[in-house]
């Protein structure tokens, strides 16, 4: 049997794992620490906590919010504002003037006739149709009037008086305040009158003008019975 002398170098016989020194261990380790805080600093970056958002932002955002809620109230009360307490209507709905009447026959209208000024139209319906105010106003005159017989004078804010002749019959009293579309009396055929008609005047400055064209200026045709507010309840 050989002997192995104890100068001869030991020789590597099968596998064996090459130990990892403590040192490189520590290392990997720390390296990967510091790379996953790399990363979640980035992320926190990018996608910031809103607790992170300083108060002063925080402030300017809250602020932003209330003054776009109080744009939006104020819009609404505006709006709301507009409108009138008798009834919901707009500022612009409380100018409205009327038709006196439906159903007549539009005959003798204003100008001369039988050598005379014939001071307003006459609207011919049967006796004890009602007819009603043209505009808002007070009543100045509920009852007799001479000529024009039983007859209703209504004065509105403008200055303008309308004159309602020969009634059957009168439904308001002098110094009332009447709306556009309220029943003042029933036609009829007192006083100087041929026949069951209305007599339709308007008066400004205390002189008498066509009615026609005058209420037609506001969105009443006389002649085809037509009046704006059911054009627009129609177009709406």
């Amino acid at each position: 049997m050989r002997q192995r002398l104890s100068s001869e170098p030991d020789r590597y016989r099968g596998r064996r794992r090459v130990p990892t020194p403590p040192r490189s261990r520590y290392a990997a380790v720390v390296t990967t620490a510091f790379v996953g805080a790399g990363l979640v600093a980035l992320g926190a970056n990018a996608l910031p906590d809103a607790k992170s958002v300083s108060p002063s932002v925080l402030d300017e955002l809250k602020q932003a919010s209330i003054t776009s809620q109080d744009a939006a109230d104020r819009a609404k009360s505006d709006d709301v504002a507009t409108r009138d307490d008798r009834g919901g209507k707009t500022a612009a709905e409380q100018d409205t003037w009327l038709l006196p009447l439906h159903g007549y026959d539009f005959q003798s209208p204003y100008g001369m006739r039988w050598g005379k000024l014939h001071t307003g139209i006459d609207l011919v319906a049967p006796e004890g149709t009602p007819y009603q105010a043209i505009h808002d106003g007070q009543v100045t005159k509920a009852g007799w009037f001479g000529g024009y017989g039983y007859a209703v004078i209504v004065k509105h804010a403008d200055g303008s008086e309308a004159i309602y002749g020969h009634s059957s019959a009168v439904t308001v009293k002098e110094g009332q305040q009447v709306k556009a579309g309220q029943q003042l009396g029933l036609v009829g055929n007192t006083g100087h009158s041929y026949g069951s008609h209305l007599h339709l005047e308007i008066h400004v400055n205390g002189q008498p003008l066509d009615p026609v064209p005058w209420l037609a200026d506001r969105g009443v045709d006389i002649q085809l019975e037509v009046e704006t507010i059911y054009s627009e309840v129609a177009a709406s």
